[in-house]
């Protein structure tokens, strides 16, 4: 079965799985496999006044919808795209008085949808909205009161003009956005700003271990009238060699992360045990795990004791980094290391976790040789853990070569932003904005190499007077969130 731009994959269903995708040919690392635009996507409740309602993109200064004085557009460009799916919220707020949360705004666009097109199949899609899985059955209490609180919200924002939905249907489109919604994030993919539902990509199977990956695409609307304009979607690109009939995967959860913890995520999140090679084999739990080898191998005692303080000191950072004292964080970082060097294996999750924040704190204080030393650890400890293409390795090596030429370590600065660029370019691809900065900083640093391996002295004149006018980027306030995860899950 394939339906318009999905010439390539094949929807099935197995015993146990449900349905699944497949790949129709062969692919190569860095093919795009699909794209595929938003069915319905919000912004953020926290960030609708700084993230352009179309295309997701931070931006300085926004135009804000005069009608509803919620939306916020790049341009007239964004806003005009914006109308089709904006017309009936616009009113919708101005009725109700103010809006109402993300989860609401979704379901609303969502039904609004329906409404005009109804609820079969649309074009380009696998399947309709009403046939995704929405687990509302399997929910626990807490979950089937936050979606009676939903329910009610919904029903007081809907205007009654409109087409009215049964509670069982209303019910449905909150479970299909608890289980199904992606997250998406700004043009540079460093934060989450907001939440969509892709029918085809839901029906993508989890793997740890995949042979795909999502990257949320901003589009470029600047070039509306011409050849080059693209529209906001998703885009699922290989990671590797993929032949016609193989199952097409992608992963809902971070690799860096015991077998065991990432079936209880899964479990509680998604409410199925994974079964993937990686889970059943416990494949690189003993790299997770590692400790020091040698004749003062530390005594099963020790290990969980230091694993217990690392545990502690990792919640004590995050309160000090919510309160944005970093200094503190640094602090306990030094310390927290001290008692794991001794004790723990280079590959050890609960070192490279404390190697990763003091790297990129530091980097924020401008400690670049202390930051540089720790990101370079983090990063060899996750070169034996990743899949070889995988984005958030990607994006670690490219902040640890950040880091490295702010320190002045230039050569080895270039080395590790010609990785990243290799690893960016496979998951996602040469147009991206942050492949493109990527490729910015790859001719920078390479032109600057040349001149230091020519002359030294004449290089650190000009790197003096480069760092005034500031090329590359001082790293950005660390965030309290972790990466963005694929689908976004109502806290």
């Amino acid at each position: 079965m394939t339906k318009g731009g999905m010439e390539s994959v094949e929807l099935f269903t197995t015993e146990g799985k449900g349905r699944g995708l497949k790949a129709q040919k062969e692919f190569l690392p860095g093919d795009v496999i699909f794209a595929e635009p938003a069915y319905a996507a919000v912004v953020f409740d926290s960030l609708t006044h700084v993230i352009c309602h179309t295309c997701f993109k931070r931006q300085e200064r926004l135009h804000r919808c005069g009608q509803c004085k919620f939306a916020y557009y790049c341009d007239r460009t964004c806003q005009r795209a914006a109308w089709l799916n904006h017309k009936n919220e616009c009113s919708a707020i101005k009725r109700h008085g103010k809006a109402p949360t993300e989860n609401i705004r979704l379901a609303a666009r969502i039904m609004w949808k329906v409404e005009r097109e109804g609820s079969g199949l649309s074009e380009g899609c696998l399947v309709s909205i009403d046939e995704l899985q929405n687990h509302v059955d399997s929910f626990g209490e807490e979950e089937k009161k936050d979606l009676r609180t939903d329910v009610e919200s919904f029903l007081e924002f809907w205007p009654p003009h409109c087409q009215q939905f049964g509670m069982q249907y209303i019910s449905h489109i909150f479970g299909v956005i608890s289980c199904n919604g992606f997250t998406l994030s700004d043009q540079r993919g460093l934060q989450a700003v907001g939440v969509g539902i892709f029918p085809n990509l839901c029906q993508a199977n989890h793997d740890c271990w995949p042979n795909c990956t999502v990257v949320f695409n901003n589009g470029n609307h600047e070039a509306v009238r011409s050849m080059f304009h693209t529209q906001m979607r998703i885009e699922l690109r290989a990671l590797s060699k993929i032949s016609p009939g193989d199952e097409l995967t992608v992963s809902y959860v971070d690799f860096l992360n015991l077998s065991e913890e990432r079936r209880k995520q899964l479990k509680k999140q998604y409410y199925f045990d994974c079964a993937c090679e990686h889970c059943k084999k416990q494949v690189k739990d003993d790299l997770m795990l590692a400790v020091k080898e040698g004749e003062s191998k530390p005594s099963a005692d020790t290990v969980k004791e230091v694993t217990q303080f690392s545990k502690d000191t990792l919640e004590k950072i995050n309160k000090a980094r919510m309160e944005g004292l970093y200094h503190e964080v640094v602090k306990l970082c030094r310390e927290c290391l001290k008692k794991q060097e001794p004790v723990l294996g280079d590959t050890n999750i609960y070192l490279l976790r404390i190697l990763s924040i003091a790297s990129e704190v530091l980097s924020y204080l401008q400690m670049f040789e202390e930051a540089a030393d720790y990101a370079k650890r983090m990063v060899d400890g996750y070169l034996k853990i990743y899949h070889p293409n995988n984005a958030q390795l990607g994006m670690a090596v490219m902040r640890a070569g950040v880091t490295h030429w702010h320190a002045g370590f230039i050569e080895a600065g270039h080395g590790l932003i010609c990785k990243a660029y290799a690893i960016l370019l496979i998951t996602h691809g040469p147009s991206h904005p942050i492949t493109k900065d990527l490729e910015a900083m790859r001719v920078q640093t390479e032109m600057e190499l040349r001149m230091f391996q020519q002359n030294e002295f004449m290089y650190y004149k000009m790197r003096e007077a480069a760092l005034k006018n500031q090329k590359i980027q001082v790293m950005p306030e660390p965030s309290n969130e972790t990466a963005p995860s694929l689908f976004h899950k109502k806290e």
